[in-house]
Order: structure tokens, then C-alpha cells, then sequence
């Protein structure tokens, strides 16, 4: 019968965040992969655990991802720990993950921190509907970059990235560039002795860290832009074109001339009536 494969959450900060389920399964596997041996190994030595270690990451996940497969298709079961947090989020884990699946392995995950859920729930922004970017293209990859921020200009979800502290204020400058002046909660050090949740704004950052330098590892949790705003911009957008050509774009999709007028009324917040003595005016003219 083969392993199975079990990604358990580790504290992102204080040690008594690990669950007891955690700690079990910890102790009964036949192997531990993790992320760094030399930090996990701390971890395992405060809560007495002495089960065999073997590295799993960035740089050989493909390889070796192949290599626990092999070990859980001949019994072994196997837990995946990340240095920090929840095994596959923003992390190779979830190189593995796939791989157990194609090779039919069954994979568990055993839920505990998580950096990104818990910044979103200090941040005092909205929960209801959020997206996880994790951690920008590097700005050295200039093109990506540019792409996933312009992803994100018009998101309107809250948005959760996360920053290391060398390259905070280029995020945050890249972030004011493309998206505008936001509300923006910056959280760091979470769970730890000198946890901080800044409610703050982008331009607000900017300035603050300019005169204070950034320690620590950052979550930042950003305002997505309100349906409002986006329907302000869209009726501004069909503003700067005339009636006709406007008319023209559902005209061209089939409409007939009076839905046509219903729809042109709708993107421009106003009444059909007045589209239409719009349009018999420019016809007198």
C-alpha cells in the first residue's frame, strides 16, 4: 500500500500556534521534508520530535519531488513542512503536491497558519472577497512585473501580497505607480513579539518608510478598487466618444436601434428619453 503525503502548517511565528494534529503527525511519519533543515530542525527539537529529515526546495523540487513519490510508492509516508506557514502557498510544495497527484498518491493537508489569512483578518479591509498575488516578480524581471500590477490596476477584491524587507519600498512605489493612491494595511512580524498592523495609505507608506528603514517580513493588504469607481471610469470612457459612434458599437452586435439606445443610456447613466432626443437633435443638425 502507498505513503501518504502530509502538508503540515507550521507556526509563522509563535510556537504555540502548531496544532496537536500537527505535532502527531509529525512524530508517527516515516519522513519529514522541509523546506530548510537547519530551521525545521529548531522546531522539531522544542517539541521533542526525531523523525528523519530530508530537504525539499526551490532549487531541487522537480527532482525531488520525484524522489519522495518513489519513497511513498513503496509505503513511506511523508509530511512536507515549509519554514513558516502552510505547506504549497507560495512555496514549492505545490510542485509536489501535483506530482502525488499524477502518480496517484493521496495527499492531506493538516490546516493551520497562514501569513496571508491572518494579515487579511487585522488588516480591517474587506473579507468578503480577497486574491493572493504572494510575492511580486522580482524587479529585475521588469516585464512581469508590469504585467501582474497591471493585472491588478482594476481588481476589485482586496488584494494580499507579500514583501521581504529589501524590497518594500520598490513594491510600494511600483504599487502607488500603477494602482494610485489605495488604503493599504501593512502587517509584519505576525504572531511575534513586535507584531505591527499599519492601517495606512500607499502614499502614507512611501513617506514613512522613507524615514524608517524596514525590518522584518512583510504582508501587505491593499484595497481593491470599489465597483463604483469602475463604473465611474467606464461611463467616463463612453463620455469621451460621441453618441453615433457609441451607438455604432451595439448597433454592430446585432441590436436593434432601441436596445441599442437602452444600452447606450445605461453606460452613460442616463435616461433612453435622452438618448434619443440626443440622437433627433444631431440628425436636425
Amino acid at each position: 500500500m502507498a505513503g501518504i503525503l502530509y502538508l503540515c502548517a507550521t507556526p509563522i511565528g509563535n510556537l504555540d500556534d502548531i496544532t496537536f494534529r500537527v505535532l502527531e503527525t509529525l512524530k508517527s511519519v516515516d519522513l519529514i521534508a522541509a523546506e530548510d533543515t537547519r530551521n525545521s530542525i529548531k522546531l522539531l527539537n522544542h517539541f521533542d520530535i526525531h523523525t528523519e529529515m530530508t530537504s525539499y526546495h526551490e532549487y531541487n523540487k522537480y527532482d525531488k519531488a520525484q524522489w519522495l513519490i518513489g519513497k511513498m510508492q513503496e509505503g513511506i509516508n511523508v509530511a512536507l513542512i515549509t519554514d513558516a506557514g502552510t505547506p504549497a502557498i507560495s512555496d514549492p510544495g505545490e510542485v509536489l503536491v501535483a506530482e502525488c497527484h499524477k502518480a496517484g498518491i493521496t495527499v492531506t493537508s493538516l490546516p493551520g497558519p497562514a501569513a496571508c489569512i491572518t494579515a487579511l483578518t487585522l488588516s480591517g479591509l474587506s473579507t468578503r472577497r480577497f486574491c493572493f498575488e504572494g510575492f511580486l516578480p522580482s524587479s529585475d524581471d521588469k516585464k512581469a512585473r508590469k504585467r501582474i500590477l497591471e493585472d491588478l490596476k482594476d481588481e476589485s477584491r482586496t488584494m494580499i501580497i507579500y514583501e521581504a524587507p529589501h524590497h518594500l519600498k520598490a513594491a510600494l512605489s511600483d504599487l502607488y505607480d500603477t494602482l494610485g493612491d489605495r488604503r493599504i494595511s501593512i502587517c509584519r512580524e505576525l504572531t511575534k513579539k513586535f507584531e505591527e498592523v499599519r492601517p495606512t495609505t500607499i502614499a502614507e507608506a512611501i513617506s514613512f518608510y522613507e524615514a524608517n528603514e524596514p525590518r522584518g517580513e512583510y504582508v501587505l493588504v491593499i484595497e481593491g478598487k470599489s465597483l463604483q469607481e469602475q463604473d465611474e471610469e467606464s461611463r467616463q470612457s463612453f463620455l469621451e466618444m460621441s453618441l453615433e459612434e457609441h451607438m455604432a458599437i451595439y448597433e454592430s452586435q446585432g441590436l436593434s436601434r432601441k436596445d441599442a439606445m437602452k444600452k447606450v443610456a445605461a453606460d452613460r447613466g442616463v435616461g433612453k428619453r435622452d438618448i434619443y432626443q440626443a440622437l433627433l437633435d444631431g440628425e436636425k443638425n
